[in-house]
């Protein structure tokens, strides 16, 4: 189950592998990707990644206010797109391969899922005005 300090050690975690590949992409597999066409397709799963493992971290600062089924489910919609989304598009880009396409859109759908249950679960939540 996820808790608060879970969560933030996921997202702190996922953070910085986000910038753990975005400074390989541009350094180790720079001329690879430039090769392959990919740049772009790279630089989308790490933009992505980063602002998603925030989110997480996000998450679990106002886990202590908001502490519902919901939310958590919010946070692991948010891993599942990660995977799916940056972790495919990753694959794409160094691997120059198609065949993992369709768990892209997969990945964006728990994106928005995410945000919607993070959203389901604020509007749920004695929060004061």
């Amino acid at each position: 189950m996820l808790n608060q300090k879970r969560i933030l050690i996921i997202g702190g975690l996922l953070a910085g592998l986000a910038v753990g590949l975005g400074a390989f992409g541009a350094h180790a597999l720079k001329a690879l990707l430039l090769q392959n066409g990919r740049v772009d397709t790279y630089e989308l799963a790490t933009r992505y990644h980063i602002y998603h493992a925030l989110a997480l971290v996000i998450l679990g600062i106002l886990y202590a206010k908001i502490n519902s089924r919901t939310f958590r489910l919010s946070a692991w919609m948010f891993v599942a797109g990660i995977l799916m989304f940056s972790g495919s598009l990753y694959v794409m880009a160094i691997f120059n391969t198609t065949q993992v396409a369709l768990i892209t859109p997969l990945g964006g759908v728990c994106f928005l899922a995410g945000w919607i249950l993070f959203a389901v679960a604020v509007a749920k939540a004695e929060l004061k005005d």
